[in-house]
């Protein structure tokens, strides 16, 4: 099976995988040897292109590499469902968004995710479960690269419940919006949350 792992740098993405990928264009190769992150994530900033893909028969193996050299921050959230088939997404900062946050000190990558779903979003989640998938996404904050692994999960929860913004996050709404919807966040939203809504369509 091939692998690859997509990651982001604002509105830019580096593809790790295992073959040339068929699917993109007007990307850049960039050559494995030699491969510095900190120097690639400094000059993407004001590259042309916004796809640079780096073939490995090993993926992991470079994403080891650059995890050993930033720092690596856990997150983990959820895509809600409610019987009404309606999923439920959050208004962070000006962009659609779904709940998540950090994982705090030996805490499970589950229980993080039920917890800040219901924080952030004032409901209680009726259950809990597969894994949809895992994004990641690099940023830079106070001089320091920093990689965040986003842990995701489906999950369930009643739609007849008050809807309550965690204010104190940048949360301004929280809403359930059918599938049909979906579109209206895909254009004022991330590039990883996108990604995990393309999971469940």
């Amino acid at each position: 099976m091939a692998q690859k792992y997509n990651i982001y740098i604002n509105q830019k993405i580096l593809i790790i995988c295992s073959h040339t990928p068929n699917n993109i264009q007007n990307y850049q190769v960039i050559e494995e040897e030699g491969f510095d992150f900190e120097i690639f994530f400094y000059t993407t900033i004001n590259h042309n292109h916004t796809v640079f893909v780096i073939v490995n028969q090993n993926p992991k193996n470079i994403l080891s590499k650059i995890k050993s050299n930033v720092k690596v921050i856990e997150a983990a959230g959820g895509l809600v469902k409610s019987e009404e088939d309606k999923y439920l997404f959050i208004k962070r900062n000006g962009y659609w968004d779904l709940p998540k946050g950090k994982l705090e000190l030996n805490e499970k990558k589950k229980e993080a995710a039920l917890r800040e779903v219901e924080e952030e979003c004032g409901i209680k989640v009726n259950s809990l479960e597969k894994k949809i998938t895992k994004t990641y996404h690099i940023y830079e904050l106070k001089g320091k690269i920093i990689l965040k692994i986003s842990h995701w999960y489906n999950m369930k929860a009643f739609a007849n419940q008050a809807l309550i913004p965690q204010i104190e996050e940048g949360i301004t709404d929280v809403i359930w919006l059918p599938k049909t919807d979906w579109e209206i966040v895909k254009a004022n939203t991330f590039s990883s949350i996108i990604e995990v809504l393309d999971k469940i369509e």
